[in-house]
Formats: C-alpha cells, sequence, structure tokens
C-alpha cells in the first residue's frame, strides 16, 4: 500500500464530507493486488466472516472480496444470501431482523465444529480488520431485492467514512446497475466495477455511463478480443471465481487486474504491489 502511514478508521459521519479525503482509483491508477481471497477464504472457513478473511490473510493474501447488505435497521453486514439458512443458524429474510438479533447468529457451524459460534460480521468490523492491516477489500453490494438504491448509497457512505484519509479506499461492485448508479451519486470518487455473468449487447455502454473503472466478470467471458474491449474502453479487468489451476493460467495469460479465487491455499498471492 502507498499509505505514507499506518491507516485509520475515520469516525466522520456519513456522507460527502468524506469525499476529498479519499484517493482517486482509475485506469491510470490501479493500487490493488491482483490475487482476491472470494469471501475472505470462503472454502476453508465460514464465507464472509471475520474467521475467513484471517485464514485468507495466514495464506499471504492481502486483498479480500466479501458481500454486503442491510439489516431491518439499516446497518451493514455480511451476507450473500438473501436469506439466512445456508451460512448460519438464523431462518429466513435476512433484511427482516435487526443488527442485534442478526449479530447473534451462529454463522459457523454449518461449516465445521472448528468455527462453531463465529458471527456474523458487521462492515465495519471488516473495514476496520483491513485498515489496521493494510488490506485492500472490494465490496459486493448484495441488495435484498427492492433495496439496490439505498443499498448502494449506504454503502458508499459508509465506505467513504471509513477510509476517510486513506491512500487506497474499497472498490465496490455490483451485479445491479442501480446499486452503483446510488453508490456514484453518493460518493463519486469511490471505485465501482461492474459485475457480469453474462456479456449483453451494451455491457461496455453500461460500465461507461456508470462511471466505472472496472468490469469483473465471470473468468470464461475473458478472452483476448473481451480483454482488448475493455482495455479500450479505459476498463481494468477483473474476474471470478478461477479456482482451477487451467482457468487460473489463462487468466495470468491475459493479463487480468485481479483474479478472485477461493483457494487461497493454493494459489499463493505472488503479484502484491
Amino acid at each position: 500500500m502507498r499509505s505514507a502511514g499506518p491507516p485509520q478508521a475515520s469516525t466522520a459521519p456519513s456522507g460527502g464530507s468524506a469525499a476529498h479525503e479519499v484517493a482517486s482509483v482509475g485506469a491510470n491508477v490501479w493500487p490493488y493486488p491482483r490475487w482476491i481471497a472470494h469471501r475472505g477464504a470462503g472454502k476453508l472457513a465460514p464465507e464472509n466472516t471475520l474467521a475467513a478473511f484471517k485464514l485468507g490473510a495466514s495464506h499471504g493474501y492481502r486483498m479480500f472480496e466479501c458481500d454486503v447488505k442491510l439489516s431491518a435497521d439499516d446497518v451493514l453486514f455480511l451476507l450473500h444470501d438473501a436469506t439466512l439458512e445456508r451460512t448460519s443458524n438464523g431462518k429466513g429474510d435476512a433484511r427482516a431482523l435487526d443488527w442485534q438479533t442478526l449479530s447473534k447468529l451462529d454463522a459457523g457451524s454449518w461449516h465445521s465444529a472448528a468455527f462453531a459460534g463465529e458471527p456474523l460480521a458487521s462492515l465495519e468490523v471488516i473495514a476496520r480488520y483491513c485498515l489496521d492491516n493494510h488490506f485492500f477489500l472490494n465490496i459486493e453490494i448484495k441488495p435484498t431485492p427492492g433495496l439496490e438504491g439505498l443499498t448502494g448509497t449506504t454503502v458508499a457512505n459508509a465506505a467513504a467514512a471509513l477510509w476517510a484519509g486513506n491512500t487506497t479506499p474499497p472498490l465496490l461492485s455490483s451485479f445491479q446497475p442501480a446499486s452503483l448508479q446510488a453508490a456514484r451519486l453518493a460518493q463519486p470518487q469511490l471505485p465501482r466495477g461492474l459485475l457480469l455473468d453474462a456479456l449483453k449487447p451494451g455491457w461496455l455502454d453500461t460500465a461507461s455511463a456508470l462511471d466505472c473503472t472496472a468490469v469483473v466478470c465471470n473468468y470464461r467471458l475473458w478472452n483476448e478480443a473481451t480483454v482488448s474491449q475493455a482495455r479500450e474502453a479505459g476498463l481494468r479487468t477483473l474476474c471470478y471465481t478461477a479456482n482451477e489451476s487451467a482457468a487460473v493460467q489463462e487468466m495470468l495469460a491475459l493479463g487480468l487486474d485481479g483474479i478472485i479465487t477461493d483457494q487461497v491455499h493454493v494459489f499463493k498471492p505472488d503479484d502484491q504491489h
């Protein structure tokens, strides 16, 4: 990281007051490591938990991807699904519960006994862990359906406040253009990446209209032609989730800027800035 000193999490309020304090990131300024741990170390540990981040860090990873959504009382926390059953002992719609209730759930036992009692993580806890350890973060805005705009705005304002005064802000990404648009309007200086599982007509126009700095595609979508198109549009190129050696080697040969993987114990992050 290029910070002159240890990064400090800010207690400044959310909103535009923090905007000028975060360095811009663009096509010509890309401070992030190439290797990115998916959901922390989301196969070796319960995904999207602090334990997963710590395990990924133990394998040398310095950048992490996570999914963030809103609780009933609008606290930002890490969860991939709209419902709680798969990755916790909770039930039903995650949006229906407030953070005090969510924070008491067991988000580790479903994975293995070693992680029994591991709680869900708030974005603030994860942010402070990354800031304290000079780590980088890719926040996927993962809204409950119908809350695309609110979640994008809330994530952007929180990120601007938490990373205020820090050299390298988190990369905000989403499959939902409405979330990225809301994030852009709230905190335009924060870098954004459009997530894509298919290259529909106009995908580059969408990324450009959202003033994205990157596109984050299913690795199967990248080839010499699509990488060239993205670069000609001034966009950085990242992929998810490359877990097989052949796929990783192909992405490396294409020169992708970011490779998101679950296999943190297999692929060593040898391209750290």
